[in-house]
């Protein structure tokens, strides 16, 4: 599974727009919606701020693992 999907259903999950996700992490909207639209991946802070924002792993966020 690419960070994008994983990345869709976590936000959809927590009824958030791109905007509201892309701002509790510090980020630029259209940054967010890149990463989630799969056009290059995060650098590791932002990676790890999606991780803790969404309250799951790394490898879950990766897709490496099914477990949150």
């Amino acid at each position: 599974m690419k960070i994008g999907k994983r990345l869709k259903e976590l936000r959809k999950e927590k009824k958030e727009t791109q905007l509201q996700t892309a701002q509790a992490i510090g980020i630029a909207m259209r940054h967010y919606q890149r990463i989630e639209a799969d056009d290059g991946l995060p650098g590791l802070e932002i990676f790890a701020a999606l991780a803790d924002h969404f309250g799951v792993s790394l490898d879950y966020l990766a897709g490496r693992s099914d477990r949150r």
